[in-house]
């Protein structure tokens, strides 16, 4: 029998777990930590942002921040990662929800600066781009800005309606587009040519 102690997966081991990962500055370096796969948890993130554990939503949210600082994709899938396990949870569409947004200078000059359901702030542009996936059949948009490596957060409607009022026309790859400035990148949402 091998000295290894086979860790089962909990909400209370990987909280545990991530207080003592996250009682330095800033994030932990989850993409470092290479801890074995423990198994899949009864955790779901909705649309909506609101985090679920063993179908109930998790009503601290000093505690879905902390979760959140855990949190990593790799490809398709979502796991939360400490030093000693790695579990799988659910994600409906993407973990984070951008609430709100700041906005400096125009034109290409732009910044905007969203700020999450979970407390992160970023500011688009290069490293941070939006981008705007729209519905085959009603096309209906569903605009996202990423917050994290491999992570994004599904700007809200109210803030998506506030970032269309102050879009702007530009040509993109040879077609104008209406589209967002932010850190001296256009971000295109929709060809011009299919605006009303």
């Amino acid at each position: 029998m091998s000295g290894q102690m086979i860790v089962k997966p909990s909400a209370e081991s990987l909280t545990t777990a991530a207080r003592a990962a996250t009682k330095g500055k800033g994030l932990p370096p989850v993409h470092l930590w290479n801890p074995p796969f423990c198994g899949d948890l009864d955790m779901r993130i909705a649309r909506d942002g609101t985090w679920f554990y063993l179908g109930t939503p998790i009503g601290r949210p000093e505690l879905v921040r902390l979760f959140s600082t855990i949190l990593r994709r790799d490809g398709d899938d979502y796991f939360l990662v400490t030093p000693v396990e790695k579990v799988g949870i659910t994600v409906d569409d993407a973990p984070f929800v951008a609430v709100d947004f700041e906005t400096s200078g125009t034109g290409p000059d732009q910044t905007l600066t969203f700020t999450t359901n979970v407390g992160d702030t970023v500011t688009a542009g290069q490293d941070a781009p939006i981008r705007v996936v729209r519905d085959a059949e009603t096309g209906e948009p569903s605009p996202y800005v990423l917050v994290r490596t491999n992570l994004e957060a599904l700007i809200d409607r109210k803030s998506f309606y506030r970032l269309v009022e102050i879009g702007s026309h530009h040509d993109h790859d040879g077609t104008s587009w209406f589209g967002l400035w932010s850190g001296g990148v256009f971000f295109p949402i929709i060809p011009s040519a299919e605006l009303p």
